[in-house]
C-alpha cells in the first residue's frame, strides 16, 4: 500500500458525535503529516464552522475543501477557487421550491456567508455558533450560492427528477438534509484538482467518510476508508471499515500507516 494524500470527511468522520476531535485521532493526523503525507480536509461546511471545529494544529496544515467541493482555500498553495451555483439556475430552484412548499426550510451559502428566508436555528443540532441572515426571497436570488441547504422537504425525488441535471444534489443526515451545489463542485473534484497540484496519483489517495457526499471520492480515490457508523452504500464500497467516529475509527486505520 502507497499512500501519498489523505482526505478527511469531518461530520461523523473525523469529528466525534459531539462535534469535537479526540487526541488519539488528532495525533495520529499530525503523525502522518511529519511524515510528509499531505492533509487535505473534505466537508460539507463553511469556513466559519470548520473554524470553530477544527483543532488549530490541523487548520495550519491541511488543505480545506468546503462546501462538498464549491469552495478551497490554501494560502500555501496560493489556492483560492469558487464554484458557485449559477445564479438562473439558483433562482429557478427557489422558485420552484417556494411554489411546492408553503414554508420551506431553505438557505444559502455563499462564500462565508449565511442567508435564509426564515429564522432559522440550527444551532444546538448542528454543533454551530452561527445563524443565518435574514433576507427576502427576492435578495437571496441575486447571490451566487456556494451551496443550498433545505431541510424538512419530504418530496425529494420530483426535485432531483427536474433538477439533478443541472445542479450536484445530495440527501444526507439521515435523509433530513437535502445540499445542492454547481456540477463543477463536488468533494472528488475538489481533491483530484488538488491531488494534480500536489503530483499525487489518485490511486495512491486515501479518504475516510461516511455518508453519501462522500461517495465520489471513494469512486476516485485508491484507498476508500469507511467509519463503522457510515452508510451501508458506503460501506460496500469500501477498501476497508473501520472503526465508528466516536471510537477513533480514523486513527485506527493511520496508527499503522503512520508508524
Amino acid at each position: 500500500m502507497k499512500v501519498s494524500a489523505v482526505v478527511l470527511d469531518l461530520d461523523g468522520t473525523y469529528l466525534d458525535s459531539r462535534k469535537q476531535v479526540s487526541e488519539r485521532n488528532l495525533k495520529a493526523v499530525l503523525a502522518c503529516h511529519e511524515q510528509g503525507i499531505p492533509i487535505l480536509i473534505a466537508t460539507a461546511r463553511p469556513p466559519r464552522s470548520v473554524q470553530d471545529l477544527l483543532p488549530e494544529p490541523i487548520r495550519n496544515i491541511g488543505v480545506i475543501i468546503y462546501y462538498n467541493g464549491a469552495l478551497i482555500i490554501n494560502e500555501a498553495l496560493n489556492l483560492r477557487e469558487h464554484y458557485p451555483i449559477n445564479p438562473a439556475i439558483s433562482k429557478e430552484l427557489m422558485d420552484y421550491i417556494f411554489t411546492h412548499e408553503s414554508d420551506p426550510y431553505l438557505s444559502v451559502e455563499a462564500e462565508d456567508s449565511w442567508f435564509s428566508s426564515r429564522e432559522l436555528d440550527y444551532m444546538e443540532m448542528m454543533h454551530i455558533n452561527h445563524k443565518p441572515r435574514v433576507v427576502s426571497l427576492e435578495e437571496m436570488q441575486l447571490l451566487s450560492p456556494s451551496k443550498i441547504l433545505i431541510s424538512h422537504y419530504d418530496d425529494v425525488q420530483p426535485l432531483i427528477d427536474r433538477f439533478g441535471h443541472k445542479v450536484n444534489l445530495v440527501v444526507t443526515d439521515s435523509g433530513t438534509l437535502i445540499q445542492i451545489s454547481s456540477k463543477e463542485a463536488s468533494k472528488e473534484n475538489a481533491v483530484s484538482r488538488i491531488c494534480e497540484r500536489l503530483g499525487v496519483p489518485m490511486e495512491e489517495v486515501m479518504v475516510f467518510g461516511d455518508d453519501f457526499n462522500d461517495a465520489g471520492l471513494f469512486q476516485r480515490c485508491g484507498y476508500a476508508i469507511a467509519m463503522g457508523n457510515a452508510i451501508k452504500e458506503l460501506k460496500d464500497m469500501a477498501y476497508v471499515v473501520t472503526e465508528t467516529n466516536d471510537n477513533d475509527g480514523v486513527a485506527v486505520v493511520l496508527e499503522r500507516l503512520c508508524k
